[in-house]
Formats: C-alpha cells, structure tokens, sequence
C-alpha cells in the first residue's frame, strides 16, 4: 500500500470512535486471553514487570503494568534531569521562533500544540524533547524533576498515529492529536510534559486528578490552574492506555540534554541532562 493511499485512509477512519472501542475491549475481562500473544508479538521482557503474566486480569491492566523498581533506578542529583518515559527520542532541541521540530523538514507550532499564547510566550527559546512510546514500552509516566503540579490543559482532538509513518507525513500532528499537557514549577523554573494521544489510546490518566478523563465524547477544551501535589523526580505523574508520546517543555536557560540522540532509546529514571539555571 502507497503512502499517498494510507494517508488517505488514516484520514477517513472514525479514529476517536475506534479507539474508544479498543479500550472497552481491551478493559473487558475477554481481553485477558490476549495477554500472553501480545507479550510474545511485542518480545515484552515479563521478567521486569511487577506481576506474574497470569496475574492481569486485562489486556489494560498489563499494558499499563508497574515494573520492578530496580529496573527502573532514578539517576541521583538534584541537578540530574531523568527521562520520564520509556521510548525513542525522536526529536529535541531549541524551541525558535514559536515552532518545535516534528520530524526532518516538519515543524509546527508551540502556540497550537500548548492552545495558550501566554504559555507559548513562556517556553519560547527553551528546550523541547519528544518521546515516542511503542506498544512493547511501558507506559506509565513520570516526573524528570522534583516540582509541584501548577495546572494543566486538556485540548480535545483527534487520533492520528504517532508512529514514524504518522511524524513523518501529517504535518502538525501532535497539534492535532487529544493532548493533556500537565505543568510543574520546580526550585529550576518551570517545565510541562505533554501527552499526545494516539490511535487505539483509550485514555491518559493523571494522579493529580482521578476524573480527568480524554477521548471523551463531545470533549470540551480546559484550561485549569491548581495546588497540586509536589511530585519527587521519577514520581509517577499519570498512564497512557496504549503506544503514544510525550513532548517535553523547559523554559529558557533551564535544562542542557546531554548524552542523548535521535533514534535512542531512553528508560525512564535515565540520565538524559542536567539542570543549568540557578535555584
């Protein structure tokens, strides 16, 4: 099948909808008999998550398993920037002129993919990172640096692919994918870490807020601000329901990456940078 042809029919598919309907299945307790095909398709190393195979009672339950915590170490230091997420660095780098690299010749716009002007204004010329998460990776995710939960934003959209297929050829994707965007002020400076939802994403869930729910019907755009928790680095911050991504933000003069490359893979609680502002 011709690239222009899957485009198109990516385009034509009721992608909310079909989403929605594979998280249902993939809650239901039918689900458990997939359990072991999807571990053997995916090549998921059973040894690091944090039950016994059988244990799951659902497809959703083991895709969103917890894992031994001495798989996953948190780098020590206070200045130590850790990856939130188990994944492929995609892209990184300095957020210029209002617009963040989504692939190699595609860049879109900070201002749509955050929906606020005012939170634009404050990330520009700061550092950007983006993570892509396979269905193989776990997909909880976590926090790259102490901070307190300040708000968030849940902009409402739809569920292309965020698989190389899905980067390389819809432009702005993931400012039109369903988003939740969570924001943290750490002693550094603050810094969001955005949730890009994705085709057969039943939801992304915060600890912040239970009833936050996405891929709702009729999803009304939110902008909220609040005392959150404060969340040490490598606390867990939320879950994707399926393979997704995650988009990093840090202000200006904030963070340096170091020792990362596009195409890596990261584990979360890995040293990806250190912090360069003063407390």
């Amino acid at each position: 099948m011709s690239d222009r042809l899957r485009l198109a029919l990516l385009h034509l598919l009721p992608k909310n909808t079909i989403s929605r309907l594979a998280g249902r299945f993939a809650g239901s307790r039918l689900s458990k008999w997939v359990i072991p095909y999807y571990a053997r398709h995916f090549q998921i190393d059973l040894e690091q998550a944090e039950k016994p195979i059988g244990d799951y009672r659902t497809l959703t339950e083991f895709f969103t398993r917890k894992l031994k915590s001495e798989f996953r170490p948190i780098a020590e230091g206070d200045k130590v920037l850790v990856s939130p997420v188990d994944g492929v660095v995609s892209q990184f780098g300095k957020i210029q002129d209002g617009t963040l690299l989504q692939a190699k010749g595609v860049a879109y716009s900070l201002e749509q993919l955050l929906a606020d002007s005012r939170k634009a204004e404050l990330y520009e010329g700061g550092t950007f990172l983006t993570i892509y998460l396979s269905p193989r990776d776990y997909h909880r995710i976590h926090t790259c640096l102490k901070g307190s939960v300040t708000g968030y934003s849940y902009i409402p959209g739809t569920l292309f692919p965020v698989n190389p297929f899905g980067v390389r050829n819809v432009p702005g994707l993931f400012s039109k994918n369903e988003r939740l965007t969570t924001y943290l002020s750490s002693p550094y400076g603050e810094y969001a870490i955005v949730k890009v939802g994705a085709t057969i994403v039943g939801s992304v869930q915060v600890v912040y807020d239970k009833k936050l729910a996405t891929n709702v019907r009729n999803g009304r755009m939110t902008h909220e601000s609040l005392e959150g928790p404060t969340l040490e680095k490598g606390d867990e911050l939320g879950l994707f329901r399926f393979g997704s991504t995650v988009v990093c933000l840090f202000e200006p003069g904030m963070v340096a990456l170091e020792d990362i490359k596009e195409g890596q893979f990261v584990r979360m609680g890995q040293r990806i940078g250190e912090v360069q502002a003063a407390t």
